[in-house]
């Protein structure tokens, strides 16, 4: 126990569920030390010298006299390395399985070993276990050194020996990735700097700012972009581990250049991994096509949401829905939280306080609203709970070693976890869902899933010992912790669709682990209420688009205070072009609708739920582009331009799209806003004023709106004052041409959307906006940045 377990301690005991907090603590504690297998004496092992090596489809395996290394080039170009004998399957990341071999790449001799050369990548391995990527023209972009295992002295042991890799990139390497990482506050936002990162899933336990490890979702998954090129790799492990990155600089030591280095260290669990190589939206495309494209939202989840622990009753959704209507604000979905439910049970609802949900649900849809309800996967161990009595006949609980449900304290109390890595808990978990649509609920959104235990002292989770099915295999916490989220999703998920197969789930998640967004999304989690706030809340979202996560947003204003009308507004305003925007906050921690912050926040707020409302169109075809590429939405500066270094150190501003560059005000009292531009002629959405870029530029950033600029010859499908879509067309420079994508449906469902794509160009002085099918442009064009159609 240290100083901040005694404090957690001291602070809980003074409720029921502090106490019951302190004995869980204790429980888990006991439980562990008594079925947790203990490490005893290791034997460090290396691979030793090459013994030869033998081809296979895609490449093949080195044997070394203590270990082997299977190298194998897929279809589509991402290599897998797999040490000890370690495969790709059994894996919780991959989506379908492992592709199919390139069988046109083939382990060779090389001078010093053996090389798989590919069309993308070539990749080689030394006689000693080094691993290099290089790229077509033989550029190094990244380098394996020897892996390390700790075997035990008296024979293998669950999960197999700990290990770690080291490796180095490129000096100028920057590095972005490892799940949702809140930043370090400074202006490289997303970047992750010198330093020790960690992979275990981990409600903080309240309020987080910069700087703050680990969170909610971590997962191994590191984007190195540097200017030899960029890559992806992911450690298919779900243990416990540490990440330990060092920057790299240029001319260190006698005039050579010092790499940088990551190192890797795992609990336990096997050494194997896979590279992508390429342009950002190359390797995010890869990445996205093995472990799963995002799903599609329905249109209406693109919409303002509002949500706040604490609303109480029904009477007090009502008033606000009424709010938004009286005050002319656009509201898509309204959430409820563990309030509504009765006594805090999942699948559950207060009778008194909410009477008749699928009638407030009814009311709320005739205005264009949806309710969206909560869901904890911790079920009250109360017999005569028939959420309880339905598992225990099914036996869906976690056990320990000795049979017995393990027991944890959440907000209902003393309660049991459903064993998601069990496909038969999975199926009887998603019918459960019948409930929440019979009550009216159009989404979900899953909460205290890490898992959490509360705990006076020690880890908020489960046993590390308790025992998990593993889809047969079976396991401990220990490597079931990180995907316990991910597999609650495809529970829920999974559920809904069969409920409802005509409809696209709606589902977002706090925690979860690579292979997420084929589920749903998430959003940021309990962000503190402050300006160091609102800066982690933009670096969450862009490092996990760079993960392959495309759909998150933060809780507007925070989570935990109670904001000012600055800090307010700005968050908003940076929100309204995040994927998903929802203000959210802490039961007491004030009320977040826009009206209650004066007459100025509420005109400004306006302005941008408004904005946000006419750029649905465009919002909705970028989670199409999503679906079918796995480029994020909001995408780092720098997207188009890696090779550009000083746009890698900007971490405060992000592309929406190819189309916008979207500048917030992230310090207190500011009203200019200085930008560095990526290469292109852009506009002021706002002035129409002209810049021309690469370079830096100071831009007007009035309390009324952040900056956002457009880039030219874009085609931005919008709103138009008369409902329907409309061409927004930013005037290309003399020379150049432009163009845009835009993709529609029915707003739900699963038919085959429609894809129109446009092009620019300037003739005779005048913007020519033409469909590349060559037929008509079908929608009305509005031109902006001076040529007039």
């Amino acid at each position: 126990m240290d100083a901040r377990d005694l404090v957690r301690q001291l602070r809980m005991t003074g409720s029921v569920n502090g106490l019951r907090a302190l004995g869980s603590a204790w429980r888990r504690a006991r439980t562990d030390a008594r079925d947790l297998p203990r490490r005893g004496p290791e034997r460090a092992r290396v691979p030793g010298a090459a013994q030869g090596a033998e081809p296979l489809p895609g490449g093949g395996v080195v044997r070394f006299a203590r270990s082997s290394v299977r190298v194998r080039v897929a279809v589509g170009g991402a290599v897998f390395c797999g040490w000890d004998g370690a495969g790709p399957e059994p894996s919780y990341a991959l989506a379908e399985g492992c592709p199919d071999a390139d069988t046109r790449a083939v382990m060779e001799p090389d001078k010093d070993g053996w090389r798989v050369v590919s069309e993308r990548v070539t990749v080689l391995v030394s006689r000693h276990g080094a691993v290099e990527f290089r790229t077509p023209g033989g550029v190094l972009l990244r380098r394996d050194l020897p892996p390390r295992w700790w075997d035990p002295v008296d024979g293998p042991r669950e999960g197999g020996p700990r290990w770690v890799q080291r490796s180095e990139t490129a000096a100028d390497a920057a590095v972005f990735g490892l799940g949702g990482r809140s930043g370090d506050g400074g202006p490289g936002g997303p970047r992750l700097g010198d330093g020790a990162y960690r992979l275990w899933n981990t409600d903080p336990g309240g309020a987080f700012g910069p700087g703050d490890d680990p969170l909610y979702i971590t997962m191994p998954v590191q984007l190195v972009v540097a200017d030899a090129g960029s890559h992806l790799v992911f450690h298919d492990n779900s243990w416990d581990g540490r990440v330990s990155l060092r920057d790299g600089e240029e001319g260190a030591g006698s005039g050579h250049d010092r790499p940088g280095c990551c190192e890797l260290r795992m609990d336990g669990g096997p050494l194997r991994y896979w590279v992508f190589t390429g342009t950002p939206a190359r390797v995010l495309s890869a990445w996205t096509a093995l472990s799963g494209r995002p799903a599609l939202p329905p249109r209406w989840a693109l919409g303002c949401h509002h949500s706040r622990w604490g609303f109480g009753t029904a009477a007090e959704v009502r008033r606000v829905a009424a709010g938004y209507r009286e005050h002319g604000l656009p509201l898509s979905a309204l959430h409820l939280d563990i309030d509504h439910l009765d006594g805090n049970r999942v699948f559950t609802a207060d009778q008194e306080r909410f009477p008749d949900l699928p009638g407030l649900a009814r009311e709320l849809r005739e205005h264009g609203v949806r309710l969206v309800s909560i869901v904890d996967p911790a079920v009250k161990r109360e017999p005569g709970n028939p959420v309880y009595d339905s598992g225990v006949a099914e036996d869906a609980f976690v056990r320990d070693v000795r049979g017995r449900p393990v027991r944890g304290v959440v907000w209902p109390g003393e309660a049991v976890y459903p064993d998601f890595t069990d496909p038969r808990v999975r199926k009887w978990w998603g019918g459960l869902y019948a409930e929440r649509l019979a009550e009216g609920f159009a989404g979900v959104w899953h909460d205290m899933n890490e898992p959490v235990s509360l705990a006076a002292f020690g880890e908020t989770t489960l046993p590390r010992s308790a025992r998990h099915a593993l889809e047969g295999r079976g396991g401990d916490h220990r490597e079931a912790h990180n995907v316990y989220a991910l597999s609650m999703a495809r529970a829920g998920y999974e559920g809904l669709r069969e409920l409802r197969p005509g409809d696209r789930p709606f589902l977002f998640s706090r925690s979860g682990w690579a292979g997420m967004q084929r589920y749903g999304g998430t959003w940021s989690g309990d962000v503190s209420t402050g300006w160091p706030g609102l800066r982690a809340s933009l670096s969450l979202v862009l490092g996990l688009g760079l993960c392959g996560v495309p759909f998150s947003g933060p809780d507007v204003g925070g989570f935990t205070g109670t904001p000012s009308g600055e800090l307010y507004l700005r968050w908003l305003q940076m929100a309204a072009y995040f994927p998903f925007f929802r203000t959210h906050s802490a039961i007491g921690a004030g009320r977040r609708e826009p009206w209650e912050f004066g007459p100025e926040v509420l005109r400004h707020a306006g302005d941008a739920l408004r904005e946000r409302e006419r750029l649905l169109p465009y919002l909705y075809t970028l989670a199409h582009l999503a679906r079918l590429t796995g480029a994020p939405y909001v995408r780092p500066v720098w997207w188009n331009d890696p090779e550009d270094r000083k746009l890698r150190a900007c971490g405060d501003a992000f592309l929406l799209g190819d189309a916008l560059l979207v500048a917030p005000v992230l310090e207190q009292g500011s009203d200019l806003r200085s930008l560095r531009l990526p290469r292109g002629r852009w506009y002021d959405t706002a002035t129409g004023e002209v810049y021309e870029g690469p370079g830096q530029v100071l831009l007007p950033a009035p309390p009324g709106r952040i900056p956002v600029l457009a880039r030219a010859g874009a085609v931005l499908p919008v709103t138009g004052a008369d409902g329907r879509v409309e061409l927004e067309v930013w005037s290309p420079a003399p020379g150049r041409t432009g163009g845009g994508v835009l993709v529609t449906d029915e707003g739900d469902g699963w038919a085959e959307p429609r894809v129109e794509r446009f092009t620019t160009r300037l003739a005779d002085g005048r913007t020519v906006v033409e469909r590349e099918d060559e037929g008509e442009v079908g929608y009305a064009v509005r031109v902006r940045g001076g040529g007039e159609a």
